[in-house]
This record gives structure tokens, C-alpha cells and sequence, in this order.
């Protein structure tokens, strides 16, 4: 029997073909690197395949701006690092406009030179030591992907991946992400401490940044653009996205949360699913793979009673998820 063609397949049937592939590739190139740590791994490339961006949040010493590197290293394209400092001003970020004077008068001109967001994957070092006046620099990027500057709006690589990576907020030296800022991650991840085998390779010298510098890229820049664009054609049933927005809605009503998720929190939350599904191979979502990625996808957006923390936000989650019914069948 002939092969139908594509349009008259339901969503369901359409088979996927670059977003798996581009998943098993990576996951691979990141654990030669990061060792023990399979989850966050995988919650990582959800975050890069469903277009977002990723924070992640951790002791120092744990391996945040390993993973961020070992990614960067790993997908091909352009790459600029930005190290977090109280002294970083916007432009060093965005890029500035530079004035050139000829030397009759008749032909000044100003050039723009781009900074370092204008790179398909950036890595921002410790964000929360840059002032909320910087830190607000990186909102039109995340969100529109494009930068403005002197008026004139400029567009950013495709696909544009942010990677940040922060200390605990009571650490000293450090200004808290402001709620608009954390919104804009599509994931945020802890990696904590490693299991005592884990360790152990890599004091004797398995995984680890001794192996960064071997890594080559698992994929390039036109694949990871296809596998993102597949990604957002995975099926969602309308039972499922009233999952998706029952989930969101325990988190408006919950007595310890002050501002639960937002409508774009929920959209956030269904495009990791959909990435999720896409990496397993399946072309529709399911209630777990809105389960499983809903505490990444929407801990670090409640703003509790008591202030910032990821932890309590994250056990909050699993709490609600626990009572929020899915659908069956």
C-alpha cells in the first residue's frame, strides 16, 4: 500500500524526523561532559528545542557554566560569553553605535558594532551579578529576538538560545532576577551535588571540563532550526491543553503563592511538553510529559509570600500536580 501523503495524515500520524534525532545527538555529546546528572540534561535540550531559553540556578562549584558551555559547543553556531559584573552597563550587551569623522567633514557616518547577543547561543555568567538596569537589556532579546538600539531595532541570529546561569540569591554580591525577567526562561534547572560514583569519575579524570575542549558539535545551526520548527507542530488534544491550563490555574489559587503563572507561563509550559514528546519521538503530547516539565517550566514564575525560592516554588509544584486531576483515555 502506497505511503499517503503528509496532508492527509492526521497530526498524530506525521511522523518526526529531525527534532529526535537532534535530541539523541546532544544528550549524548552532554553527558560525556556532565556526568550522573541524565534530568538535567534533558531538561536543558527542552529548553533549547522548544525555543526558549534556560536559567540555571546552583551552588558554585556544581557545573553550571560547564553545562552551558558543553551545549554551546555542542550545537555548531556562533557563541559569545558574557561574564556578570555590578559594572556591566546595557551596551555591553546590546552593541553600540560608533561615530566616524572623515577627514574632510562631508562623510560622517555612525556604525553600529553588535555585542555579544548577536550569537546563536549566548552565555550569560552569573546574571544576577549584573544590575536589574542590565539585566533588563536581555528582556526584547529573549522575547523578540532582536535588540534595540539608538531607536533602530535590529534582529539576532535564528535560532537565538540564551543560557544563564546564577547563584542562590542570598549569596552576597547578587541583585535578584525582577518576576518579568524570570518569566522570560522557558526552564530553570538546579543540578545539584553529584552521586558519589559521579564524583568519583571525575576526580579520576571522566566527564568533567578536561573533556570540554574534545567535544565537537552534534548538530549545526539549520538542524537545530528544523527540529525547533517540528517541535511546535506536535499535536496537543484540546483535553490536554485544558490540562495544561488546569495546572496553571492550581497555581493562581494556592495559598502560599502571591502571583501564580501567567497565560504565557502556560504557553511555556506546553511547548516543553511538546519538545519533550518530540525527543521520545512521539508527535503528540501526553499528561505526564506536561508532568514532568511542569515544575522546570513554572516553579521559578510563582512569586511566594515569602520571597524568592526555587526550592519551595518547585515543592509547591509537585504538590499541585499531585491534586490536579489529568485527563485519562
Amino acid at each position: 500500500m502506497p505511503t499517503p501523503p503528509e496532508a492527509a495524515l492526521s497530526p498524530r500520524e506525521r511522523e518526526l524526523t529531525v527534532a529526535p534525532a537532534v535530541g539523541r545527538a546532544l544528550y549524548e555529546n552532554l553527558s560525556r561532559v556532565l556526568r550522573g546528572k541524565p534530568e538535567v540534561i534533558r531538561l536543558a535540550l527542552v529548553a533549547l528545542l522548544s525555543g526558549g531559553h534556560l536559567l540555571v540556578e546552583d551552588v558554585p562549584g556544581v557545573g553550571k557554566t560547564l553545562l552551558a558551555k558543553a551545549m554551546a559547543r555542542s550545537l555548531g553556531g556562533s557563541f559569545r560569553r558574557v561574564q556578570a559584573t555590578p559594572d556591566l552597563l546595557p551596551s555591553d550587551l546590546t552593541g553600540v553605535s560608533v561615530f566616524h569623522r572623515s577627514a574632510d567633514g562631508r562623510a560622517d557616518t555612525w556604525e553600529f558594532r553588535p555585542g555579544p547577543l548577536f550569537a546563536n547561543v549566548v552565555l550569560v555568567d552569573e546574571v544576577n551579578r549584573a544590575t536589574p538596569r542590565t539585566q533588563s537589556a536581555l528582556l526584547e532579546a529573549m522575547e523578540e529576538r532582536q535588540v534595540t538600539v539608538d531607536g533602530v531595532s535590529r534582529s539576532l541570529p535564528s535560532p537565538f538560545f540564551l543560557v544563564a546561569t546564577q547563584n542562590p540569591f542570598e549569596h552576597s554580591g547578587t541583585f535578584p532576577l525582577v518576576e518579568g525577567q524570570r518569566d522570560r526562561f522557558s526552564i530553570v534547572v538546579q543540578i545539584g551535588r553529584p552521586a558519589r560514583n559521579a564524583e568519583r569519575e571525575l576526580l579520576l579524570g571522566v566527564g568533567g571540563a578536561a573533556h570540554l575542549d574534545e567535544l565537537q558539535p552534534a548538530t549545526d545551526v539549520g538542524s537545530l532550526a528544523s527540529a525547533i520548527a517540528e517541535v511546535r507542530r506536535v499535536h496537543c488534544e484540546p483535553t490536554v491543553a485544558d490540562y495544561v491550563i488546569d495546572v496553571a490555574d492550581a497555581t493562581r489559587s494556592h495559598s502560599d503563592v502571591v502571583l501564580g503563572a501567567s497565560p504565557r507561563a502556560s504557553l511555556g509550559l506546553l511547548h516543553a511538553a511538546q519538545a519533550l514528546a518530540a525527543m521520545t519521538g512521539r508527535n503528540y503530547v501526553t499528561p505526564e510529559d506536561v508532568r514532568t516539565v511542569a515544575p522546570a517550566a513554572l516553579a521559578h514564575r510563582l512569586i511566594l509570600a515569602g520571597g524568592p525560592d526555587l526550592s519551595a516554588a518547585t515543592a509547591i509544584m509537585h504538590g499541585l500536580l499531585a491534586q490536579v486531576p489529568a485527563p485519562r483515555g
